[in-house]
């Protein structure tokens, strides 16, 4: 049974929105008393949270999808609809997030870090919240936008410092089993270290983490023997310490040609250049191992590396080593910069930022933007006076002026939205502006009181007042004079 797994591909889904409601409020003596629609409730969003107790992927390898809750739509009596639940994900420190492209979306190290994998979608809006001066009564509401959905990738880089690195039974688990409080299993077979192993080593003031590496064989960056599965473990430390076999006994092996071997995967590995390393000779408590050891020493200087000549079993050179590392890794640390506070990066818009993009594309034009593509999904296609809500919004927008400087002609083909969900329409410019319908749109008359058969309003409109030409028309008659000259001609009566 698998008890540590350090990449695995995750589905995360985040809940859709609640869908806004339109509704008219309603009682005895009031029957049509306004739009009380409420508004939907949030999507629950995914979130990645960096969990100390948690040390491997497992729980994400035996469940590869994950979703978070809907939210719930909204109701009469502008009641807003109750929100999706988040899903908080528990990882381990120093997992890395990344698409299926490979591009790193976070990098996710220090408990607390969090990274919203998949956005819960909005909630639509009620007719409530619709309701304007020239929109009395909408008969209709926006629908809550769908979450994210995406698939991930997580990979584990342990956070150490220092990383043991070297051939299988080379003694690598020995040294951290003694150096630091860790208890990893210990054999005389090689790949007997499966998993990566963490142990706290304290030097004096300094205290720092220490990782194996197991499975280092040739052709592991190629993916060979487990090399490459824990490769990445590496990449996080400040140091690298060569552990050397000085006791081998398998033909063609010796300390150099071992550390060639090492040195050329990590090469071709790649990142890796810039880390200092030093070099442990091991094992050399049993015989002809310190022999070895003097003969291999020379050599190693000559190449520029600090040498240790260590023994797990004898405890001999542990401490000069571990002092030794707690300097590199106290310099490391003291050569980053502090971040004395959180900093805040802004990105403002930029003037000529219209919020949209028109291009064509195969005779057809495709409108792109934050702003279109959500209004086109938070919209409700059966309802016309949802679809006209959306011209003029996009109208607003300026997309319809844009078409016209783009060359777009009546009956070309629009796209709103990406390939794969996108809404196409016959462009109309006088119905996509909403001219014949403006300041008329959304208005119910059954919320207005009964007028007279003149409509007394469009007629202050025009200058007129409705009383006085009624009454010169009853004197006219009543007199035997002709009716004013033009009374009747207008054909809106």
């Amino acid at each position: 049974m698998t008890t540590f797994v350090d990449r695995v591909e995750l589905y995360v889904a985040a809940g859709n929105g609640g869908h806004g409601c339109a509704s008219v409020h309603r009682e005895k003596f009031k029957p049509l008393g306004g739009p009380d629609g409420g508004n939907g409730g949030e999507g629950g969003s995914v979130t990645l949270v960096v969990d100390a107790q948690v040390t491997t992927l497992l729980e994400y390898h035996h469940s590869p999808k994950r979703k978070a809750t809907n939210g719930k739509p909204g109701a009469g009596g502008h009641r807003t609809g109750a929100d999706g639940h988040n899903l908080v994900l528990p990882v381990p420190d120093g997992t890395v997030v990344l698409d299926r492209e490979g591009n790193v979306l976070a990098d996710l190290v220090g408990h607390g870090t969090t990274f919203v994998a998949a956005a819960g979608g909005r909630g639509g809006l009620g007719n409530s919240a619709l309701a304007s001066a020239r929109r009395k009564a909408p008969g209709f509401a926006l629908l809550g936008e769908p979450g994210e959905a995406r698939d991930i990738v997580m990979e584990l880089k342990s956070v150490a410092d220092v990383a043991l690195v070297g051939y299988p039974s080379a003694g690598k688990s020995s040294l951290i089993s003694v150096l630091s409080a860790a208890k990893p299993k210990i054999a005389d077979y090689p790949f007997t270290t499966l998993i990566p192993n963490l142990g706290v080593v304290t030097a004096g003031e300094t205290v720092y983490t220490i990782a194996d590496v197991p499975g280092l064989i040739p052709g592991a960056s190629q993916g060979k023997g487990l090399g490459l599965e824990f490769l990445r473990h590496v990449e996080r430390c400040e140091v690298l310490v060569h552990v050397l076999d000085c006791a081998t006994l398998e033909p063609g092996r010796d300390p150099l040609t071992d550390l060639e071997t090492i040195e050329a995967e990590l090469s071709q590995y790649g990142g890796l250049e810039d880390r200092p390393r030093l070099v442990a000779l091991n094992k050399v408590d049993v015989p002809d191992g310190q022999d070895i050891a003097d003969l291999t020493r020379t050599s190693l200087e000559e190449r520029g590396y600090r040498v240790f000549e260590v023994s797990a079993l004898a405890h001999k050179g542990l401490r000069e080593l571990s002092y030794a590392l707690a300097q590199i890794v106290s310099e490391a640390r003291a050569a980053k910069p502090v971040e004395e506070s959180t900093r805040i990066v802004l990105r403002p818009t930029a003037v000529d930022d219209a919020g949209f993009t028109v291009t064509e594309e195969d005779g057809a034009y495709r409108i792109r933007g934050i702003k279109p593509e959500r209004w086109v999904r938070q919209t409700d296609f059966a309802n016309d006076e949802a679809v006209g809500y959306l011209a003029d919004r996009l109208a607003r927008l300026g997309i319809e002026q844009q078409l016209w400087k783009v060359g777009a002609k009546e009956g070309d083909t629009v796209i709103i939205g990406p390939e794969d969900n996108a809404v196409v329409f016959d462009w109309e410019p006088t119905m996509a502006s909403g001219a014949e319908m403006l300041g008329r749109r959304g208005e119910d008359h059954r919320f207005e009181t009964q007028r007279p058969a003149v409509d007394r309003r469009r007629d202050r409109q025009r200058g007129r007042d409705v009383a006085d030409e009624e009454y010169r028309a009853f004197e006219a008659l009543s007199s035997g004079r002709p009716a004013i000259e033009g009374d009747g001609d207008d054909e809106e009566y």
